[in-house]
């Protein structure tokens, strides 16, 4: 993994990628290197305008590149479950699944059109059902490779509180922030399990960006005035990376032949920047019986059943 970089990514002419939130930041980069490799790209967000403008980027930067932008709101699980009979209707497979969008740490406590707490219900329940929806599509692939977004914030304040997972009696941003990216790893990691037991024929790989400087650290709970110029001139300029940078680790995660079923990445400079390179997974993450019941509880919130079997 030494160095890898977008150089590396092997040809993917021929493969078809739908990316969450990539109207901008990681999604956008995301998109616009497996663009450049050769990807059929579906950029999904919940802006049109921000949608043609970033695909106008991309095809600034690699002309005929084969671009599409479709509206998922993950706030919605009504949008999530109507994108994928929309896609269905102009494809026949899915190669690879990105789900990378995400809100962070809002100061007040905010919900979802079904009433989620907004980070449990964007960062990690709404990928949850998407990417149910989307399996027989997956399937049909062959191959397919489901990449999930986490983050080292899973390790630092992660916990799984079911006895309060929308935080409903005391929101706290950051805590409520970890919970769904803790979720998110954990779902990589028993997808893959069931994809294994199942014969579902899926790679589920985790990875996460360490501090890329993206809007969600701009408009994080706490950036502003003294805290925000302390965070610009002494934080970022030693332990945080470009965008682009941070996007290196979902991209390999998704094209690398290296990459493990089952693995998490990151960046290797105390996880915050740097060369791709295996991340930490915490001790939560790793229980496959917290795993199995936050499973059992999100088709119960979702109402999406995943099957039981190998059957198409």
């Amino acid at each position: 993994m030494n160095g890898w970089n977008t150089r590396d990514i092997p040809d993917q002419r021929g493969r078809i990628a739908v990316i969450t939130g990539a109207t901008g930041g990681l999604g956008y980069e995301t998109a616009l290197a497996l663009a450049g490799a050769g990807a059929e790209v579906v950029l999904t967000g919940r802006n049109e305008g921000k949608g043609k403008a970033a695909i106008a980027s991309i095809l600034n930067r690699h002309a005929g590149a084969n671009l599409r932008y479709q509206h998922l709101d993950l706030g919605s699980l009504a949008s999530v479950a109507e994108f994928a009979p929309r896609f269905a209707a102009q494809h026949g497979r899915l190669d690879l699944l990105i789900n990378n969008a995400g809100v962070m740490a809002p100061p007040l406590r905010q919900t979802t059109s079904d009433g989620f707490e907004l980070q449990f219900g964007t960062n990690y329940l709404a990928h949850f059902a998407l990417t149910a929806h989307l399996l027989p599509l997956l399937r049909k692939a062959g191959a397919a490779r489901v990449v999930n977004l986490s983050s080292i914030a899973h390790r630092v304040r992660g916990a799984i509180h079911f006895d309060d997972l929308q935080f409903a009696r005391r929101y706290a941003a950051w805590p409520a922030y970890a919970q769904s990216k803790l979720a998110m790893l954990m779902f990589a990691l028993e997808l893959q399990r069931r994809s294994d037991a199942l014969g579902w024929k899926l790679s589920s790989i985790a990875a996460h960006p360490g501090y890329a400087r993206t809007d969600l650290i701009v408009n994080g709970p706490g950036l502003s005035g003294g805290a925000w110029q302390f965070n610009r001139w002494l934080i970022q300029p030693f332990f945080s990376q470009r965008a682009a940078d941070g996007a290196l680790p979902s991209l390999f995660a998704a094209t690398a032949p290296q990459a493990e079923n089952g693995g998490y990445y990151g960046p290797a400079f105390l996880e915050l920047k740097g060369r791709v390179t295996r991340a930490g997974i915490s001790r939560r993450a790793q229980d496959s019986a917290v795993a199995a019941r936050l499973w059992q509880v999100s088709e119960q919130l979702s109402g999406v059943q995943w099957p039981q079997g190998v059957s198409l």
